[in-house]
């Protein structure tokens, strides 16, 4: 019997399993949202969430248990400097995952695991990136008539 054996193996050994852990969770924070199996995003999760609650705590203590668990000293910085103050008036919920369908090589089922509110924060990128388009094309049209009106 499996009592009080929590967690997914994903048919990996202890260490191959915690470097995976760990790449998916370094991954997750830097680029805020990921695409891999339904069950590797269920598994990563609870990690994930834990590092974020790390990162709201914000002291030494808590920098050195993330910095020892993530593979990239600028996933600890984003980490504490963007991610803890984002979430720090939520209890918890940080992550979700969204399942995609089947993958078409091997048919596994994708998921996309992400951090709440990132998809805003992508849109506000993307029209600022519009406004300044609009705003460079707008200096362009009148310095070319500024040119024509002296000739």
């Amino acid at each position: 019997m499996r009592h009080g054996k929590a967690g997914y193996k994903l048919k990996r050994d202890i260490s191959a399993r915690r470097a995976l852990l760990r790449g998916l969770v370094t991954n997750v924070i830097e680029e805020e949202r990921i695409t891999t199996t339904v069950q590797k995003a269920k598994a990563a999760r609870p990690l994930v969430e834990r590092m974020i609650t790390l990162a709201k705590q914000d002291n030494l203590h808590a920098r050195r248990q993330a910095a020892a668990f993530l593979l990239k000293p600028a996933a600890v910085e984003k980490l504490f400097e963007k991610l803890g103050p984002r979430f720090n008036q939520r209890n918890g919920g940080y992550t979700r995952v969204v399942k995609l369908g089947w993958r078409r090589g091997d048919g596994a089922e994708t998921a996309k695991l992400e951090l709440v509110g990132s998809e805003l924060i992508k849109r506000a990128a993307e029209r600022a990136a519009r406004r300044e388009e609009r705003l460079k094309q707008a200096r362009e049209g009148a310095e070319g008539e500024a040119g024509e009106e002296k000739k």
